[in-house]
């Protein structure tokens, strides 16, 4: 099955066949394995192992965080990635509106405030969950609208850290 991969404003083209994938071309070996009674997922791409938080957001879109980093990509695939050329709508990603724990954890340090422009991969809120800390980042550029939580308020997962107001930021 072939799908496309929105993720930073990219798109990214993937093959699954089984255990093989090939990403923009590049063969790989992989396999996705829940982690019994949490939302993660043991990666095993290529014989190194990766364990990943998965969340789905809805209509094809996930958050997934791999060491601590968080990415929202959406996954479509041939047949949607076809209708939306159709309609003119083909690899625009979609700002995110809020940011949401992607587990249950503790806020570490809160490292923005409301009014303040984000880009790409600013650094949002940490979280310390399973004794790790992680830093949890823009996917899209936009004004923090409102902050939800503060440095050492437990949180569960999905609750939302952040909301944020559509805009462009250069």
């Amino acid at each position: 099955m072939k799908y496309v991969v929105l993720v930073d404003g990219k798109s990214i083209e993937v093959e699954v066949d089984g255990d093989r994938i090939t990403v923009d071309g590049q063969p790989h070996n992989a396999t996705l394995d829940p982690i019994a009674g949490t939302p993660l997922r043991q990666l095993l791409l290529d014989g190194r192992p990766l364990t990943i938080s998965v969340e789905a957001l809805g209509r094809g879109r996930w958050a997934l965080s791999p060491r601590g980093e968080r990415w929202e990509l959406e996954v479509l695939d041939e047949r949607t990635r076809h209708i939306r050329s159709l309609a003119g709508a083909a690899d625009r990603p979609r700002p995110a509106e809020v940011l949401k724990a992607p587990m249950p954890g503790m806020v570490v340090r809160v490292q923005v405030e409301p009014g303040q422009k984000v880009a790409v991969g600013t650094p949002l809120v940490v979280l310390e969950a399973m004794k790790m800390e992680n830093e949890l980042k823009a996917a899209s550029a936009g004004v923090v609208k409102a902050v939800r939580v503060a440095s050492g308020e437990a949180v569960e997962k999905g609750q939302v850290l952040v909301e944020f107001q559509a805009t462009s930021v250069s």
